[in-house]
């Protein structure tokens, strides 16, 4: 075995390989840039070596400067994790020659499958089904605009190295067709340093799903189920699980099966991805092959018990599989959520900036395995696991210059209901402050009936928030839980006040009963009944529901229990009584005496001032291009500038039509949230 293994990469994925090496007693190498220099991957690894300025294309994805890392470190193996040159067939090459273990598929493999027009063809000339569209190469944006029509409308462009929504649009017409075309290949240039792009047709209303497989040099290959990737946005996973709530087994043994085909065709080691769409009657079509480890494939690991990363060191050891397919036991369900550094009431555009709280829930491990590492027989019922893949830290920078992607979030159940119910928690037990997050979007569709029900398509997201995310509305008995809770919650506080004050022999005695809480428009008169064990809030309907935790004034995050259900809120102090943060709602919830609720319904409301009238720059970024000039008129929809932040470009469109009579910035400026770009008659 390998002794010293570097790893090609940062963020999360590094930090998940570093503890397989560790675990493996590998001796593990980390490479970082200068915007790194504190990241939490090189803090992990047992030696770091530094290989250039902050953007990717000066440093992680410069096969000279990772080549000479690899050199100083002496390493014997090299693992890419995913994006950078994960598909890299010249990085591949390089090492080979340089006589050092790629932890991954072979050249000729990564040539085939992980160019995404060679394997299209490839999987066409096998007789596998594929989605229409065009494999060749694509000259200009004019080309592009002719293929798209001959495709047929809508299409979907994407770069024939990409990955990670980098590098892909989709286009219903021809301006679309042409500025995507661009904005695609801009995107594939500064991700993958290859600008290829390809033109296939987008199918409306498809299922996402994908089939891990494993295979050795020694002709061995298995499949380790499938996952549902079906939520996206602009192409990116947000939400995986595996199993897939869609598939029965014999559409699994199918997909499976030919996934291993696959593979094998093409002389495919390590860990490998075969995606497919799946039509409603249970078609599915071959759509690409990832030939590298997925971002999604904790919930894998989680299902099956099987170490995907210790598994891809061994194959690329030499060793042969261990591991047989009947061996491969689907056991419970897991539901990953991956938190951006994105802010989704901005329209889910790139947040950076320090963490200033980074808190996420503790981890618990799913229960027992079996000495080979599988799933036993009597594998754990009645349990349950969180994992939180992270590449970050308290205090730490979230960067421009890479992937927004911070954590990813697991849990594990013995059921699906039971899956997203842990995974509820866990969301509203994760801590993050500092940065804009998607925290709240996902908590809003662990609640959502198409996600509960397993009937959600890649259009989810467009189809369910076609208007963007502007936060959840609670309905009325989630928001009793809440009022109980907080009126609660206001009873100690003013109890602690009194105490601290000194003002009151008997503090508890003085502080009232009545109370009135108030939020999201509705308004509930309460009287609380406290004991030793908590607090019995009766409400105006003599409906009554207990009340019990361990909260203190000044704790950020209240785990309590409501008529013994969970109930957790992220706490914070606002005049008259608390900002409150669950279920993706963000509420301003005010406990007052009824005499303080009566004065406070006289008061005007805030208005806030009128801002229609500018484009203000929605994310941190740099200005790549400026469409327009001063004196222009400008249509509804008409591009008025582009945004790069986190590798990926952003037109910023007019919302309605008027005349440009300022513009306070131009192409190159680095602007801040909320900065005024131009202004409108």
């Amino acid at each position: 075995m390998f002794k010293k293994i570097l790893i090609a990469n940062r963020g999360e994925i590094a930090c998940r390989v570093i503890k397989t090496a560790k675990k493996m007693g590998l001796t593990s190498v980390a490479i970082y840039s200068d915007a790194d220099a504190q990241a939490l991957h090189v803090q992990m690894a047992d030696e770091a070596i530094h290989i250039g300025p902050p953007p990717a294309n000066q440093s992680y994805i410069v096969i000279d400067k990772v080549m000479e890392a690899v050199k100083a470190s002496g390493a014997e193996a090299v693992h890419p994790g995913y994006g950078f040159l994960s598909e890299n067939s010249k990085f591949a090459e390089a090492l080979d020659a340089a006589g050092v273990a790629f932890v991954g598929p072979p050249v000729g493999a990564i040539e085939k499958m992980g160019d995404k027009i060679t394997s299209k063809k490839i999987a066409k000339e096998a007789g596998v089904s594929t989605v229409p569209g065009y494999m060749g190469l694509i000259a200009d944006a004019d080309e592009a605009v002719k293929i798209s029509n001959e495709v047929g409308y809508p299409v979907m462009l994407k770069a024939s190295a990409g990955g990670g929504g980098k590098g892909m649009r989709i286009a219903w017409n021809d301006e679309e067709a042409r500025e995507g075309f661009q904005s695609s290949k801009n995107e594939a240039a500064n991700s993958f340093g290859d600008d290829r792009i390809f033109i296939e047709k987008f199918v409306t209303q498809p299922r996402h799903i994908e089939i891990q497989v494993l295979c050795d040099a020694h002709g061995n290959g298995i499949y380790l189920g499938e996952r549902e990737c079906s939520i996206q946005r602009r192409n990116q996973k947000v939400v995986e699980e595996a199993p897939s709530p869609f598939l029965d087994e014999a559409t699994r043994k199918a997909m499976g099966e030919q996934a291993v085909a696959l593979a094998q065709a093409v002389g495919y080691t390590s860990a490998g991805t075969v995606e497919f769409i799946v039509d409603g009657d249970k078609n599915f079509y071959f759509l690409e092959m990832n030939t590298r480890l997925q971002v999604e494939h904790p919930v894998t690991e989680l299902i099956t018990g099987v170490d995907l990363v210790e598994q891809m060191i061994r194959v690329a050891n030499g060793e042969k599989l261990t591991i047989k397919q009947s061996d491969i036991k689907l056991n419970g369900w897991s539901i990953e959520n991956r938190l951006y550094a994105e802010d989704p009431y901005r329209g889910f555009l790139p947040s950076i900036g320090r963490l200033t709280r980074y808190r996420p829930p503790q981890e618990v491990a799913a229960g027992p395995l079996s000495d080979n590492g599988k799933w036993a027989d009597d594998a754990p019922t009645g349990t349950f696991a969180v994992r939180n893949d992270t590449g970050v830290y308290e205090g730490g920078e979230i960067s421009m210059y890479y992937d927004p992607m911070i954590a990813k979030l697991c849990t594990w159940a013995p059921t699906r209901a039971e899956a997203i119910e842990q995974m509820r928690v866990a969301l509203d037990s994760f801590e993050v402050e500092g940065i804009g997050h998607n925290l709240p979007f996902l908590s809003a569709v662990m609640d959502h009936p198409i996600f509960i029900d397993g009937t959600m398509t890649t259009a989810f997201i467009e189809e369910q928030y076609p208007d963007g995310f502007s936060g959840v509305e609670l309905a009325e008995p989630e928001l009793r839980r809440i009022a109980a809770a907080t009126a609660a919650m206001h009873r100690v506080a003013e109890i602690r006040r009194a105490r601290v004050s000194g003002r009151m022999d008997n503090h508890e005695r003085k502080v009232g009963t009545d109370w009135n809480v108030a939020m999201q428009g509705h308004s509930f008169d309460v009287v609380i009944n406290a004991d030793h064990d908590g607090a019995s809030v009766r409400f105006e309907d003599n409906s009554s529901l207990r009340v019990s935790g361990d909260w203190t004034p000044g704790d950020q995050l209240a785990t309590m229990t409501v008529n013994d259900a969970p109930l957790v809120m992220k706490v914070g102090k606002i005049s008259g009584g608390f900002r409150i943060r669950t279920r993706g709602a963000d509420l301003k919830v005010h406990v007052r005496t009824p005499r303080q609720a009566e004065l406070a319904r006289m008061m005007p409301e805030k208005v806030a001032p009128d801002t229609s009238k500018m484009l203000l720059c929605p994310m941190p970024g740099l200005i790549v291009k400026m469409d327009v000039a001063v004196g222009d008129e400008v249509q509804d929809g008409q591009a008025l500038c582009t945004i790069e932040a986190m590798k990926m470009e952003n037109i910023l469109r007019a919302e309605r039509k008027g005349v440009v009579t300022k513009i306070n910035a131009g192409a190159g400026d680095s602007l801040a949230v909320d900065d005024v770009i131009m202004e409108f008659e």
